[in-house]
C-alpha cells in the first residue's frame, strides 16, 4: 500500500513528464505554466488512493488521475479569469500574465488534453470511466454558473450555497475516488461509498477554503486573504452573515456589498469584524466537523481491510488541518 507522501511523488512525477511542445507555443505555454505552479495535487492523489485500496498496481488510474488534475486546473484559470483574480499560488494568473484571450482559449485546450489523457488509458472500463468524467464536468459546470448566478443576488440560503460548492467542488473529489475504485476493480458498493465520503470531504474542504479566505495566514494561503470579500463572493461565512446579521450588521454588509471604491483593507476588516460578532468562525468550523464525521460514516462501510485506511486517515488529517 502506497504512502500519501508515495502517491503525491508519483503525480508530480508524471505530471513533470507531460508535454506540451508542439506549436502554436502560444497556446501550450500557459498550460505548462499553470501546471508548474504545483497544488494540492489532491483530486490525482484520490484517484490513485481509490484504486490502491483495492489492487497494488495503480498504474490503471494513473492516466484518468492526470486526466483530472488537468480539467481541475482547466477549470482554475477560467475561474480566476471570471473572478477577475490577480494571483493564483501566489504567482500571477494566466489572464493577467498573458490575456483574457489566451486563458479562454488555452483553458479549452486543456479540457481536450483531459480527455485525451483519460482515453489513452486504455482501460478496460474506459466507458464507466468517461461516463462518470463527462457527468462530473458538467454538474462542475452547472455549479460554476450557480456561483455567478448568485453573485447578483443579494441573499443566498445556506442550502442552495452547500448545493452549489457540492456541484463546484465536491464531485470532483468524488469523482476521482470512484475512478479509481473502478480502475481498482472494486465492488460497484465500495466505490459508491468512496463517492459519497468524496462528496463529504469535499464539502469540508471548501468550507475550509472558505474559512481560510478570512482567517488564514496569507503566508501559506497562497492567495491574498480577503479576496472573496473584495469581489463580493458568496461565502459559506458571507450567507450566513447575510442571514443572521441584525439590523444595523447587515446594514453595513449591505453598503460595503454596494461600494464599488473601497480601500481593500478596510473592507477586509469591516466584515472580519461582522464575521467575529456572529461567531461565523465557529459556525463554520462545526459544520466542517460535521461533513467530516458524514465522510468517516462511508469509510466504514468500506469491504477494505482497516490497515489499508491508512493513507486515507493521512488524507483526511490533511484536509481538515490544512493551513492553505
Amino acid at each position: 500500500m502506497l504512502s500519501f507522501h508515495d502517491i503525491l511523488q508519483r503525480i508530480d512525477a508524471e505530471i513533470k513528464q507531460l508535454r506540451f511542445d508542439y506549436p502554436p507555443a502560444g497556446l501550450y505555454a500557459p498550460i505548462e505554466y499553470i501546471l508548474s505552479l504545483g497544488g494540492k495535487r489532491i483530486r490525482p492523489a484520490l484517484t490513485l488512493i481509490g484504486c490502491n485500496l483495492y489492487s497494488d498496481d495503480v498504474e490503471e488510474a494513473v492516466m484518468p488521475a492526470l486526466s483530472l488534475e488537468v480539467f481541475h486546473n482547466f477549470t482554475l484559470l477560467h475561474d480566476d479569469l471570471m473572478d477577475g483574480a490577480d494571483r493564483r499560488r501566489g504567482k500571477p494568473t494566466v489572464h493577467k500574465l498573458w490575456n483574457d484571450n489566451t486563458a479562454i482559449l488555452s483553458g479549452d485546450a486543456m479540457l481536450i488534453v483531459a480527455y485525451r489523457l483519460i482515453s489513452a488509458s486504455g482501460s478496460r472500463h474506459l466507458k464507466t470511466l468517461l461516463d462518470l468524467f463527462t457527468a462530473t464536468a458538467l454538474e462542475i459546470c452547472g455549479g460554476q454558473q450557480y456561483d455567478m448566478e448568485f453573485e447578483s443576488l443579494m441573499e443566498v440560503n445556506e442550502a442552495d450555497y452547500m448545493e452549489m460548492i457540492r456541484l463546484k467542488t465536491a464531485v470532483l473529489l468524488a469523482c476521482g475516488l470512484k475512478m479509481g475504485a473502478i480502475a481498482g476493480d472494486a465492488p460497484a458498493e465500495d466505490a459508491d461509498h468512496l463517492y459519497r465520503y468524496g462528496l463529504n470531504i469535499g464539502l469540508a474542504f471548501q468550507l475550509k477554503d472558505d474559512l481560510l479566505d478570512v482567517y488564514g495566514d496569507p503566508v501559506t494561503f497562497g492567495k491574498n486573504i480577503g479576496g472573496d470579500i473584495l469581489c463580493n463572493k458568496k461565502t459559506f461565512l458571507l450567507v450566513n452573515a447575510l442571514m443572521r446579521a441584525d439590523g444595523r450588521q447587515k446594514e453595513e454588509l449591505l453598503r460595503w456589498l454596494d461600494v464599488k471604491a473601497v480601500d481593500p483593507r478596510q473592507k477586509i476588516a469591516a466584515f472580519r469584524a461582522i464575521y467575529d460578532r456572529l461567531q461565523l468562525k465557529e459556525l463554520t468550523e462545526s459544520r466542517i466537523r460535521y461533513f467530516y464525521d458524514e465522510a468517516l460514516s462511508h469509510l466504514a462501510q468500506l469491504h477494505v481491510p482497516k490497515e489499508r485506511f491508512a493513507v486515507l486517515e493521512e488524507v483526511n488529517d490533511y484536509l481538515l488541518y490544512r493551513q492553505s
